[in-house]
């Protein structure tokens, strides 16, 4: 790396491919802090942006991706609070305005200027519009968005920005259906949902039920606890209702978002359950009254998590309840671990470290 350039994952076209390019060193002004990358972990919420056409997303091109990212402060502007210089830290991805309510509160996913930020196209956060974390450094905007791991290794704690967040917050949506014997649904022990199933069974009593169209998720499933396991196809409906005791799920986590996984989650979800519909697979579901929706069916749509929620993840992890299964790859086999992902080959999580 010359000086005063560092590397990073740029994303200069929509449709891709990403390119690993050169780019100025950064350096923190104001409340700016600049993380060392030690990890950086891919979604196929890369995928998806990567693949959106032109004015698709409310972002300017090019930027760097990444939105898991875990390192190192090494630099901090004038007026930067939080982690000091050497301190190990996970960056809270979702950026918003830093100074709504919902910001206030951590909750940057639900920032109240969301849509003036997309209007004047800001971007949502670290890798999505704004330059992310699949670099060597990563420039973030305050340091009230980073978050200590102590000696949590960065493969482990890169992850838990957004599976482990995601997936904690999805829960958190529907908690107040999981009493004492309540069933709930995992539909997809991918990344997130693997990381789901740990959560559960650390924080939950209920009977945690696991499917995938993969026997090798279902083994993952099963190493993190899940009480039962299937594959898609037809009757597993009925399976699993029967592993309800015929009454249905109290609640479903659909990490898919598919067709065939909405249909699946109408299928086993009981009167006035909880369905939160947390891939974005491109499946749709008809609300109407009456309808294929059972009665008393919630429905939600979360995104992502709030920092006091990842704070709460990373203590999980930190203690050793949560563990992410993980593949390695170099920062400069990027495009590589995307083709990886993309052709779903990856177990759990893919994640960048320097090379």
């Amino acid at each position: 790396m010359s000086t005063g350039r560092t590397r990073a994952v740029r994303l200069t076209r929509w449709g891709g491919p990403p390119e690993l390019t050169e780019v100025p060193r950064p350096s923190p002004t104001g409340e700016e802090v600049l993380i060392e990358v030690e990890a950086a972990g891919l979604c196929r919420s890369d995928l998806h942006v990567i693949d959106a056409p032109p004015g698709a997303l409310p972002y300017r091109l090019p930027f760097t991706l990444g939105h898991e990212t875990a390192g190192r402060v090494v630099e901090r502007g004038p007026l930067a609070t939080g982690p000091g210089v050497g301190e190990r830290v996970v960056v809270y991805g979702p950026w918003g305005c830093g100074s709504c309510a919902r910001c206030a509160a951590g909750a940057d996913n639900y920032c109240d200027r969301r849509a003036a930020l997309d209007a004047d196209r800001v971007g949502t956060g670290a890798g999505l519009g704004r330059d992310g974390g699949m670099a060597d450094l990563l420039l973030v905007p305050s340091g009230r968005l980073l978050v200590p791991v102590g000696d949590l290794p960065a493969v482990q704690a890169a992850p838990l920005s957004d599976a482990g967040l995601t997936a904690c917050h999805a829960i958190e949506t529907v908690r107040g259906a999981l009493g004492e014997d309540a069933c709930v649904v995992v539909i997809g022990v991918g990344g997130l949902g693997h990381l789901a199933v740990q959560l559960l069974r650390a924080t939950t009593t209920a009977r945690v039920l696991a499917v995938d169209v993969r026997e090798e998720a279902l083994a993952l499933a099963e190493r993190c606890g899940a009480h039962f396991g299937t594959l898609l196809r037809p009757g597993t409906a009925a399976d699993l209702r029967s592993r309800t005791g015929g009454v249905g799920a109290a609640a479903v986590l659909d990490f898919v978002g598919g067709r065939s996984s909405l249909e699946l989650a109408v299928d086993v979800l009981r009167p006035g359950g909880e369905l939160a519909v947390v891939g974005s697979g491109g499946g749709e579901l008809t609300v109407r009254k009456p309808g294929a929706l059972p009665p008393g069916t919630r429905i939600s749509l979360p995104f992502w998590g709030t920092l006091p929620e990842l704070r709460t993840v990373v203590a999980l992890a930190r203690d050793g309840v949560l563990r992410v299964e993980v593949e390695q790859f170099p920062l400069s086999e990027a495009p590589q671990a995307l083709a990886r992902l993309r052709s779903g080959e990856v177990r759990g999580r893919a994640v960048l470290v320097p090379d």
